[in-house]
């Protein structure tokens, strides 16, 4: 299982990079990590932790909407210090599930922060 959540984070997050890569080389930097913040709060806005772990595809949407957050959040913040933030709260929420398989209350407030700079992009 842990494997499986490694290789589709992995993946989404060359996903990300590629995506990112390709936005237009006339954008400037600034509007391509605006783009990819505004990527990442979609994808995290679809995201369910709750579906998480279902079998289907719910579970794989789940897995990939929070993988793809995470990977346009760093994008985004590589391309401008202030999506850094939304990026760390992210990747904080991720760290913590990685570590007790779990949504439990800490990675849940690092979610919730992440939302929170989401509504005020």
């Amino acid at each position: 299982m842990l494997s499986l959540v490694a290789g589709l984070v992995l993946g989404a997050a060359g996903v990300g990079a590629a995506w990112a890569m390709s936005a237009g080389s006339n954008s400037p930097a600034g509007e391509t990590s605006a783009a990819d913040a505004r990527a990442a709060c979609e994808a995290l806005d679809g995201f369910d932790a709750g579906k998480y772990t279902e079998k289907g595809p719910a579970g794989e949407i789940a897995v990939n909407r929070y993988a793809a957050a995470g990977a346009l959040s760093a994008s985004a913040a590589a391309g401008d210090a202030k999506y850094k933030e939304l990026a760390q709260a992210i990747r904080r929420s991720q760290d913590r599930h990685a570590q007790v398989f779990d949504f439990d209350a800490t990675a849940k407030k690092d979610l919730d922060q992440a939302r929170e700079i989401c509504r005020g992009l």
